[in-house]
């Protein structure tokens, strides 16, 4: 199993994605929004690139939800914030989000044959269904202003740990997967607190979101792998496999 890990979003090219498993990170806060969101009884969530597409597409009783420059956006149900996703808003409803580089990097891995999300609330479940899909793997890093985070690529790391404990076959990695993977497994025994001398960690606790970055360093809280369907994002069910 082949597994090549991309810096961001920016990054992301249909050739690194095409007849693969795509899986799609952003820890802070999209893809751990999209994971908390789905667990709360959301039907589904439809990334879309722009603002102005996001109101397009939102019909009554769905939800929006996005940021800008970690603001949410004037008229939407919620921001980025994974807190902000209750039972009580999206129970039952189908919803709609943008943000600055999760969804841009979801959109941009249409080409792979799945496309998954992880963070750390899910990762090692995650692990678990690109193991059981068994096709080489693309780990697409969102990242921040076009660059590689530390969030997103120890999340990578751990995520490469996980599976290679649950792989049937060899994993390969390209250089960058080799590097994150180093990094994580040096940073294992005391991750959290590493993580939150992050600059991404520290710039959202200066803008009053503590209470997000403490929720989406929590490893392992949900089994929930969101896949893409048809443009939807929704809970992974174990299927067959799709003939590339």
């Amino acid at each position: 199993m082949r597994i090549d890990v991309v810096a961001s979003a920016s990054e992301i090219r249909t050739e690194d994605v095409i007849h693969r498993s795509a899986v799609v990170i952003d820890v802070f806060r999209t893809t751990s929004t999209i994971v908390t969101a789905l667990a709360q009884g959301a039907i589904c969530i439809t990334p879309v690139e722009t603002v102005p597409k996001a109101k397009q597409l939102g019909l009554e009783g769905m939800f929006l939800g996005g940021e800008r420059f970690c603001k949410k956006i004037a008229g939407f149900d919620a921001g980025n914030s994974p807190l902000e996703y209750t039972k009580e808003l999206v129970e039952g409803r189908k919803g709609i989000m943008t943000t600055t580089s999760g969804t841009r990097a979801l959109i941009k891995a249409g080409k792979a044959s799945y496309i998954f999300t992880a963070a750390f609330l899910n990762v090692k479940a995650c692990a678990e269904v690109l193991a059981e899909v068994d096709l080489d793997i693309a780990i697409l890093c969102a990242g921040q202003q076009d660059r590689l985070t530390m969030e997103d690529s120890l999340c990578a790391g751990m995520l490469i740990h996980y599976i290679k404990q649950s792989a049937v076959q060899p994993v390969r990695l390209n250089d960058l997967g080799l590097v994150v993977h180093q990094a994580y497994l040096g940073c294992e025994a005391d991750l959290r607190n590493k993580l939150k001398e992050s600059n991404e960690a520290k710039r959202l606790t200066k803008q009053g979101h503590e209470k997000d970055v403490d929720y989406c360093l929590t490893e392992n809280a949900f089994t929930l792998v969101p896949v893409m369907e048809d443009h939807f994002l929704v809970p992974w069910k174990a299927k067959e496999k799709k003939i590339i």
